[in-house]
This record gives C-alpha cells, sequence and structure tokens, in this order.
C-alpha cells in the first residue's frame, strides 16, 4: 500500500494548523468562564458549548478546504468521503480538566490515510503550546504562540519536536492520565509494576502528555482507556519524534483501547512490565 502524496499531506498538515490553533482560541474564550454551562453526555462525560462550537469550526473549515474526506469527530459523529483522507477531530481533549479550570487540555485533529496514521496536529491555547507531525514531515513544536493572524498557519518560531535519551527504566519520567482507568479496566498490577520501576510518576493527563513526550520532557506515558479521537494524532507525533506509539499489545494504529507512548528506546521495557 502506498502512502499519501507529500504535498497533498504537507497541504492538509499545515491546514491542520491553523484550523487547531483557530478552533482552540475559541475555546479559550470559554475557558474559566463563571457561567460556563457543563451537559453531561450518554457516557456521563461532560460536554460544553465550548466543544460544541470549536468542532463546528472544525467542520466548516474541513468541509470548504477539503470536501471530498471523510470526518469523524467526538461531538457530530461521521461525514463519509471518498478521497482515502480521513479527519479526527477531538475539539477540547480534557474536557474535565477544561470545566475545572486547569489549563492541561487542547484541541486536537488527527488524519489518516487508507487506514494508517498519516498526521496529527495538538495545540495548547491555555498554554501557548503547539506540537504536529506528518508521516515522513518530521514532528515540530512551538511554545510561544500568539493569537492567530488572517492568513497564518504555522508559528513564527518552530523548533524540531524531539523525544528523549533515556535509556535506563529506572532514570524514567511516567505519566498518565487516570490511574482510576487501570482499575476499570482491571490492568492496575501492571501499571503499579511500571509505576515502581521508574524514576518519577506524574499525572500529567490528557494529550499533554503525549505533548511531553513527544518534547523530551517526560519518558513514558500510558493511557488504559481511550477513544479513537484521542489516539488519532499521537502515532505519526510520537514516531516523527522518533519515538514509539502502541498499545499495551505492541500493537500499532489509530483505533486502540488503550496507548502506550515512549522515546523508543524504553519501549519494550514498558510493555514488558505493563503486561507482567
Amino acid at each position: 500500500m502506498s502512502g499519501p502524496d507529500k504535498n497533498e499531506l504537507r497541504s492538509r498538515l499545515e491546514f491542520a494548523v491553523g484550523a487547531a490553533r483557530a478552533a482552540g482560541e475559541h475555546a479559550l474564550s470559554y475557558f474559566q468562564a463563571t457561567d460556563l454551562v457543563v451537559d453531561q453526555k450518554d457516557d456521563a462525560s461532560p460536554v460544553t458549548h465550548a466543544d460544541r462550537e470549536a468542532e463546528q469550526l472544525l467542520r466548516v473549515s474541513l468541509v470548504a478546504s477539503f470536501p471530498d474526506d471523510a470526518v469523524l469527530g467526538e461531538e457530530f459523529g461521521e461525514q463519509p468521503g471518498h478521497t482515502g483522507y480521513r479527519w479526527y477531530l477531538d475539539p477540547i481533549d480534557g474536557t474535565k480538566s477544561f470545566v475545572r479550570g486547569v489549563p492541561l487540555w487542547g484541541t486536537m485533529i488527527g488524519l489518516e490515510f487508507d487506514g494508517q496514521p498519516a498526521a496529527g496536529v495538538v495545540v495548547f491555547p491555555a498554554l501557548g503550546e503547539i506540537v504536529w507531525a506528518g508521516s515522513g514531515l518530521g514532528a515540530w513544536w512551538a511554545n510561544n504562540l500568539t493569537p492567530l493572524q488572517e492568513g497564518e498557519t504555522l508559528p513564527d518560531e518552530i523548533r524540531s519536536a524531539r523525544v528523549s535519551e533515556v535509556a535506563d527504566i529506572r532514570d524514567a519520567c511516567m505519566s498518565t492520565t487516570s490511574v482510576k482507568g487501570f482499575d476499570e479496566v482491571e490492568t492496575t498490577r501492571g501499571y503499579d509494576r511500571l509505576r515502581r520501576a521508574v524514576s518519577m510518576d506524574r499525572g500529567w493527563g490528557d494529550s499533554y502528555g503525549y505533548l511531553l513526550v513527544a518534547t523530551g520532557r517526560i519518558d513514558i506515558h500510558v493511557d488504559a482507556q481511550m477513544h479513537i479521537w484521542d489516539v488519532a494524532p499521537m502515532p505519526t507525533i510520537i514516531e516523527e519524534a522518533g519515538g514509539r506509539a502502541t498499545d499495551r499489545a505492541g500493537a500499532r494504529g489509530i483505533d486502540l483501547e488503550d496507548f502506550v507512548a515512549t522515546n523508543g528506546r524504553l519501549h519494550d521495557r514498558v510493555l514488558e512490565l505493563l503486561n507482567g
């Protein structure tokens, strides 16, 4: 199976960076608002007007720019397409953090081509950080975002995103979104083995933990429960930054129930510990 045309992919990636920044800025206008209305979805997870409006902004932009691509979003479901490209939208990854006024939430866009991860963007509007990557195009990072200007997509000051070089699990720093998530799928023993093996464990959760891996600030991020729109940007971002991204069984892809991202050097050992 051949991969996407590089020019087509680069065009979509640059579009996605600008679209994610615009949607993230819209969501930011609701962040820490005293009158924020929070509803409950059928699975009891929270959703806000910011989630819905940000996803609508993304969809409108996508339809205008790439009308024949497929789209799947967390809030409004699927729109079919026939180009081989499929977009995944998570307008606010970390809504629980968002509604509590914690800035570790992000606007996420993932892209696959013929069922394989092709590109990803995650922007953290409250922190001024963004990371993005395309298959064969590298991974990039900026941590000094300013408000998006008309006609702008990429930030002014960009650096290469690279994972850490830590090779000994005893020196590693790891994070997870929810320890309780491991309890709910009965994999706590594996998590505990990993936690005891590393030097430091923290709760830098949701997509922010994966940003930290991709930029070399931590070495491991693991999550026990994932949706497809949570995973979609991550394989490309982590791998283009030099790391590895799989599920606990070692499978690569987007439609995974759990997710493990590392600097690559530690990956096999992390999987051994998680699986016992």
